[in-house]
Order: C-alpha cells, then sequence, then structure tokens
C-alpha cells in the first residue's frame, strides 16, 4: 500500500527524539526492502542495489563497493545513536559480506571507493568494537597515504594510473587519513584541494583536474562540497591551524547561497548521484557538531551548518511516500517521492565507471541511504541543542 505522507514535516518540533523515531524508521525501510543474505551464506547481509530488484541484483551479480561503504556508514550512525544488539550484529555481517563479495580483498583500483570504505568501517571500529575490517583497515590506509603523488604536484587520483585528480577521491581520502592520524598528509590533500579545486569566482569546489595537462573539469556537485568541509573540520579540531576554520567558513556559505534553496539542499539525482545530497548533509552535520571556537562567527557557522541539515530533513520527511507504512524517500528533498512501479528501467554502470540512475530514482539504494543518512543527521545536530 503506497501513501502520500501528509504534509507536516516543516511544522513539527524538532526534537531528538521525532528525528530519531524517523531515523528509525528509515532504517527499518532499508532493512526490509534492501537487505539480504549474501549468496545465502550465514552470517552475511549485503545491501540489494535497487528496489524492486532484478534478478542479477538480488543475487549480487550487480552491487557497488562504495554505495555499500555509505550503508555501513549508516549502519554506524544508527548503532550509536541507540546501540542494540541487533544493530551491532549487523554491523558486523555488512562488513563481512563486503569483504566478502569484492572477491579480491578489501581494495579495489579506485581511490574514492577505497577512502569510503576506510571511513565507515574506521568507524565501525572506533564506535562499535567492529573488528572484522581490522586487517583491511591497514591495507586500505597504506592505499590511500602511497596514493598521493607529488610528480603530478600532489593529489591522489581518482583511481590507479588515472591521470585524473578529484574531490571525490581526495576529499575522503583527507578525512580517513587524518581519523587514522596521519595529519599531515591529510592538510597535504587539504591544501591541493583548496589550490587547485577551488572555484575563485564561487569559493566551491570543482571536481577535478586532469594532470599534468591542468584540463579543469567544473561540474559543481555538492558531495564535493561535503567532503572538504568535513575534512576542513577535522583539521581544525586536530590540528588547530586557522586556515581550516576559515575555509570551512568560505565553503559553507557559498553551499548555502548556491547549493541550497530555502535551505533545503539541492538534489542529485539517481545512481550515483542519489548519494550525493546525503553525504553534504553528513559532513554539514560533521562542521555543526566539530567545529571548534567561541567566536560569533564560528558559533554562527555551526549554527548554520545545522539549520541546513535540519530544513533538508524536514523537507524530506515531509515529501516521503509511505510505502506498507515505511518511507520512500525522493532523490530531491524537495519534490514529492516518486514510487517505483518495477524493476525495469534499472541503472547501469557506464564505461567511465560510474552508475547511471533508474529511470525512477526513488528505486536506487543510493537515494534511500541519502534519506537515512539524512535523517541520523538530524538526530545529531538536534540532540547537540544546534
Amino acid at each position: 500500500m503506497t501513501s502520500r505522507s501528509p504534509n507536516t514535516g516543516h511544522d513539527a518540533p524538532s526534537t531528538p527524539e521525532l528525528w530519531s523515531q524517523r531515523a528509525d524508521m528509515a532504517e527499518s525501510a532499508i532493512v526490509s526492502r534492501h537487505l539480504r543474505a549474501l549468496w545465502a551464506l550465514p552470517g552475511t547481509e549485503l545491501g540489494v542495489v535497487g528496489w524492486p530488484a532484478t534478478a542479477r541484483e538480488r543475487a549480487f551479480v550487480t552491487w557497488h563497493y562504495w554505495w555499500q561503504a555509505h550503508l555501513i556508514d549508516c549502519a554506524v550512525d544508527a548503532a550509536n545513536r541507540v546501540p542494540t544488539i541487533t544493530r551491532r550484529k549487523r554491523l558486523g555481517e555488512l562488513v563481512r559480506s563486503h569483504r566478502i563479495r569484492n572477491l579480491t580483498g578489501w581494495t579495489n583500483r579506485y581511490y574514492d571507493d577505497m577512502a569510503w570504505l576506510a571511513i565507515a568501517v574506521e568507524r565501525a571500529e572506533r564506535t562499535q568494537g567492529i573488528t572484522e575490517a581490522r586487517g583491511g583497515l591497514v591495507a586500505l590506509e597504506k592505499q590511500l597515504f602511497q596514493a598521493w603523488n607529488p610528480a603530478a604536484g600532489g593529489g591522489v587520483p581518482w583511481r590507479v594510473g588515472s591521470d585524473f585528480y578529484n574531490a571525490p577521491a581526495n576529499g575522503p581520502a583527507g578525512i580517513a587519513l587524518a581519523r587514522l592520524g596521519r595529519y599531515t598528509r591529510a592538510q597535504e590533500i587539504s591544501d591541493w584541494l583548496d589550490t587547485n579545486l577551488r572555484d575563485p569566482a564561487t569559493d566551491l569546489i570543482l571536481d577535478g583536474v586532469h594532470l599534468p595537462g591542468g584540463d579543469i573539469d567544473s561540474a559543481i556537485y555538492t558531495y564535493c562540497q561535503g567532503v572538504v568541509l568535513g575534512l576542513e573540520a577535522e583539521l581544525a579540531v586536530h590540528t588547530g591551524d586557522p586556515r581550516h576554520g576559515e575555509r570551512a567558513h568560505r565553503l559553507l556559505h557559498a553551499v548555502d547561497a548556491r547549493l541550497t534553496t530555502g535551505g533545503v539542499i539541492h538534489g542529485g539525482g539517481g545512481g550515483d548521484g542519489g548519494l550525493f545530497n546525503g553525504i553534504l548533509a553528513r559532513y554539514l552535520a560533521l562542521l555543526a557538531l566539530m567545529l571548534p571556537g567561541d567566536e560569533p562567527e564560528q558559533v554562527e557557522d555551526r549554527r548554520l551548518a545545522a539549520s541546513i541539515v535540519r530544513k533538508s530533513a524536514a523537507a524530506a520527511w515531509s515529501n516521503r511516500l509511505e510505502v506498507e507504512g515505511e518511507p520512500l524517500f525522493g532523490a530531491d528533498w524537495a519534490k514529492p517521492a516518486r514510487v517505483p512501479g518495477s524493476s525495469a528501467g534499472a541503472g547501469f554502470f557506464t564505461s567511465g565507471g560510474s552508475v547511471t540512475a533508474s529511470q525512477v530514482p526513488e528505486r536506487d539504494l543510493s537515494v534511500q541511504l541519502s534519506g537515512w543518512l539524512l535523517m541520523e543527521a538530524a538526530y545529531q545536530v538536534s540532540a547537540a541543542r544546534l
């Protein structure tokens, strides 16, 4: 049964209890629609990438490494918010299943993929004691640290052997390395991003640059802004260097001015783009929680970051559908969600390595993960009374 949700999200009191309930419902929807044992193996669970799913998707012939990393990260959020035996067990199963399905180990040829997984499993171990990926985290850290290419003027390439150095690889690599104590390298990445990919006209972060030629891909994506905000917040805390807070301030206000409408983050579509707005929301919440300083500018920056998260979450909730009593989030949080009628029109891998959107983007696990991630982020900022 499908129903349009009453448009009450903007009017409801923004309490931690409310957002915790909504995060629970978002988690429940992912669990019931998308989670499935990997190849019927006991003690495994992985995210089916579409709902309704094709036969290839149900059999995990099709899977997306970096989407699964964000599934783990969302599961960490839920376990940290309300720890339960079930959530901790699920986390272990998700991490274990990722390793099994990847076939060749924890790593692959894409540095952005590996950075996202490193972030997720580091959090799982640090906050929930999930040790299944301890050896994998060592391998991931080594790959990310050694990917830095001084011969090209610095930067981490998008994938092994590529001449494309982009924010989606460098931002999460920097965050992962900072959390692993590699502050000097993380700071080098931060400086490289600011020098090479910040657009002086808008202060937003561009997608990437081909090196050594210098050709810029000037596309603007919400998740590029999110990972840089997250990296600057980490470094502001751990290094005390004021340049990181200054960069975060500049970028935050550029995001507010150019990538939101009425405080609601712009949607990125489906496929890989389905995660873009959710990633920005995650790191806006982190900025709101972590950015140090008691000066009026710093206090206001934390409030602004939290406000964007709350307004985006209220819009996403208001525009959700309810399918059999569970939320289905829209690809664009400012517009009503659409229910996918069938598995027809599934997304696919392109020759460039990205995943296209399904015909109805709400079908994609990426879109629904963004909704869950957003509800968890809204809980975090409301619990901190921001």
